[in-house]
C-alpha cells in the first residue's frame, strides 16, 4: 500500500457542558482504506476509516476541542460547517482563508464553543475536493432539561447524502482544470455511504435500513455532503414533517419531498404509521437547467419490525430532475419559528446593501483544449486563493496578500438573466468587503444566465442569515422588496439561488474575523465563485478576534 493511503488522526475531546459539569471525551482515528462500492475498491481518504466519518456529538454551551494529525500526502483542514465561531475564526478551517493547510505529518487544534446553536451540522475538509470523503455530522443537542419545540421523537437518526466516483477526485478535478473543461460528474449518489439496493451489482440486502416500529416517531438528521448535486429526498407511503433547517427550528410543515443543497441540513419527523412493510427511500438530483449531473438515484429501506425481509416492497418514483414546482414549493414552505424563546431577529435598518451577481465565465487559456477556461465569479470576480491565509495578514497587518476592494455592486450592468454581455471575460483578484463591527447588511444574490443559467447553494462562514427574498428574472431594487418576508423568514447558513433568480439575505455583522462565503457546488467554488468578508474589530476584547493559536500552521 502506498504511503499516502495512511490518512489524518483526528483526536477529539469534548470539554464539559456548561449546565452540568458533565465531560465528553471523543477519540477520533483516522485512517485511509479501501472501501468497495459500484463493484470496485479503491483507497479513500477518511476519518476512522469510516465513510461517512463519525458524528460528533455536542450539546449548546459545549467547548469543543479537536486534535487533526495528517498522515497523508495532502494538505488538510477541518470546517465546522454551521458553527458560529464567536470571535474564533482561527478554528473555522477554510484553507488560505483563516489559516494555512495542515500539512503530511503535522497538526493542528481547534478549539471552539457551541453558543446559542442547537440541531444538526456537520464538518468536513475545505481544501481540495477532500470533503467527498472527509466529512461526518455534528449533532447539537439542547441544553440538559430543554426541550425541543416540537414532540420528542423516540428516536434520532443521521442520514448523510454524498456522492461517490470510481476515480479520485482529485485527479477528476486536476484533469478538467488543465483541459479548462467541466469535471466528470459522480458515479452515484449515497445514503450513509452505500447507493443503496436498487444500484447496479448490490444485493437486495445492501444499502442503508431504517428500522422502525409502528406507533413510534423518528427524527432524521439529514445532511447533503455531497459535492456538487442538489438532492430531492422521499419516503415512499410517508410524509415528513420539517421541523430544522440549519440548526434553526422551522415552524414545522409537512411535506412527502424534501429539497436539500450541498451544505444544508434538515431534520426531519417520521411518523411510522403503518403496520408493517418495507418502504423504499429515494434520493434523486434536481436541476432544473441543461447542466450534466449525476442522474442516478441513491435508495435505501424505511423496513418495519415483524417484516419479513422478502416482503414486497413499497416504491415511489422520485421527481423529474427538472422538477422547479416541487422544489420552489418546499423552499416557500420554510419559516423561522419565531418564538418567545426563539426569535426571528430580522435587521430592519440596513447599513450596507449589497448586489452579487453569481455565475460562469471564459477566460482565455493557450494550453486549454479550446484555448479557453471555463471559471466562475462574484461581480465578475474570480476569486484567486492566496498563499498566505488572509486572516493571518489581516491580523498581522501582511501586505499584498489580499485587497479590500470588492464591489458592493456589478461594475457592470446588464440583463443578468438573460443572454449576457458579448464579453465573458472575468477579473482575477483575491478581494474582501469590509464590514464595520455590528453593522447590518442585506445581500441580494443575482443568478445570471451567462453561457447558462444554473442554481447555486451559497454559503456564508461564520453566520447564520435570513432569507427575506426570492424571486425569477433581474431583482428589481424598486419593486422586489414590498414582498420580503422582515417577520419570520428561514434563518439558514447555506441558501439556494435559483436558476435565473435571485435570493435576498439580511444578517447582522456581529462576528469580527475573515468569513468565506461561496458557492458550495464544489466545481464551482473551484472555479472562482467566491470571496470574503472582513469584519472588523468592535469595541474591547468581547467584541474582537480572539488571538492566534500557538501552533497555527505554517503555510
Amino acid at each position: 500500500m502506498e504511503s499516502w493511503l495512511r490518512t489524518l488522526v483526528l483526536v477529539a475531546c469534548l470539554l464539559p457542558a456548561l449546565v452540568d459539569g458533565r465531560t465528553r471525551h471523543y477519540k477520533f482515528n483516522v485512517v485511509s482504506k479501501n472501501m468497495t462500492r459500484l463493484c470496485s475498491t479503491k483507497p479513500i481518504v477518511t476519518v476512522n476509516g469510516k465513510f461517512p466519518g463519525p458524528t460528533l456529538y455536542v450539546r449548546e454551551g459545549d467547548n469543543v476541542i479537536v486534535k487533526v494529525v495528517n498522515h497523508v500526502k495532502y494538505n488538510v483542514t477541518v470546517h465546522w460547517h454551521g458553527v458560529r465561531q464567536l470571535r474564533t475564526g482561527w478554528y473555522d478551517g477554510p484553507a488560505y482563508i483563516t489559516q494555512c493547510p495542515i500539512q503530511p505529518g503535522q497538526n493542528f487544534v481547534y478549539k471552539f464553543t457551541i453558543t446559542g446553536q442547537r440541531g444538526t451540522l456537520f464538518w468536513h475538509a475545505h481544501i481540495l475536493w477532500l470533503r467527498v470523503t472527509i466529512h461526518g455530522a455534528i449533532v447539537i443537542l439542547p441544553k440538559l432539561h430543554v426541550p425541543y419545540p416540537f414532540p420528542t421523537p423516540d428516536k434520532e437518526v443521521v442520514v448523510v447524502l454524498g456522492e461517490w466516483w470510481k476515480s479520485d477526485t482529485e485527479l477528476v478535478i486536476n484533469q478538467a482544470m488543465s483541459a479548462g473543461l467541466p469535471p466528470n460528474v459522480s458515479d452515484a449518489h449515497t445514503i450513509n455511504g452505500h447507493p443503496g439496493p436498487m444500484s447496479a451489482c448490490a444485493s437486495p440486502q445492501d444499502g442503508f435500513k431504517l428500522q422502525v416500529e409502528s406507533g413510534k416517531t423518528y427524527m432524521l438528521r439529514i445532511i447533503n455532503a455531497a459535492l456538487n448535486d442538489e438532492l430531492f429526498f422521499k419516503v415512499a407511503g410517508h410524509n415528513l414533517t420539517v421541523v430544522e433547517v440549519d440548526a434553526v427550528y422551522t415552524k414545522p410543515f409537512t411535506t412527502d419531498t424534501v429539497l436539500i443543497t450541498p451544505g444544508q441540513t434538515t431534520n426531519v419527523l417520521l411518523y411510522a404509521d403503518k403496520s408493517a412493510g418495507r418502504y423504499l427511500v429515494t434520493v434523486s438530483p434536481f436541476m432544473d437547467s441543461p447542466i450534466p449531473v449525476d442522474n442516478l438515484t441513491a435508495t435505501a429501506t424505511v423496513h418495519y419490525t415483524n417484516t419479513l425481509s422478502t416482503t414486497a416492497l413499497t416504491t415511489i418514483t422520485p421527481p423529474p430532475q427538472n422538477a422547479t414546482p416541487v422544489a420552489s414549493n418546499f423552499i416557500d414552505s420554510l419559516r423561522s419559528l419565531n418564538s418567545k424563546e426563539f426569535p426571528a431577529n430580522v435587521p430592519l435598518k440596513i447599513d450596507h446593501s449589497l448586489l452579487f451577481t453569481i455565475g460562469v465565465g471564459v477566460n482565455p487559456c493557450p494550453t486549454c483544449v479550446n484555448g479557453s477556461r471555463v471559471l466562475a465569479d462574484m461581480n465578475n470576480v474570480t476569486f484567486v486563493m492566496p498563499t498566505t491565509a488572509i486572516l493571518q495578514a489581516h491580523y498581522y497587518n501582511i501586505s499584498g496578500v489580499f485587497t479590500d476592494d470588492f464591489p458592493a455592486n456589478p461594475e457592470i450592468v446588464f440583463n443578468y438573466t438573460g443572454s449576457g454581455p458579448n464579453n465573458m471575460q472575468t477579473m482575477n483578484g483575491t478581494r474582501v468587503y469590509r464590514l464595520p463591527y455590528n453593522s447590518t447588511v442585506q445581500l441580494v444574490l443575482q443568478g445570471t444566465g451567462i453561457i447558462a443559467p444554473e442554481s447555486h447553494p451559497i454559503h456564508l462562514h461564520g453566520y447564520n442569515f435570513f432569507a427575506v427574498g426570492r424571486g425569477l428574472g433581474n431583482f428589481d431594487p424598486k419593486t422586489s422588496p414590498s414582498k420580503f418576508n422582515l417577520v419570520d423568514p428561514v434563518e439558514r447558513n447555506t441558501i439556494g439561488v435559483p436558476a435565473a433568480g435571485w435570493t435576498a439575505i439580511r444578517f447582522r455583522a456581529d462576528n469580527p474575523g475573515v468569513w468565506f462565503m461561496h458557492c458550495h457546488l464544489e466545481v464551482h467554488t473551484t472555479w472562482g465563485l467566491k470571496m470574503a468578508f472582513l469584519v472588523e474589530n468592535g469595541k474591547g476584547p468581547n467584541e474582537s478576534l480572539i488571538p492566534p493559536p500557538k501552533d497555527l500552521p505554517a503555510c
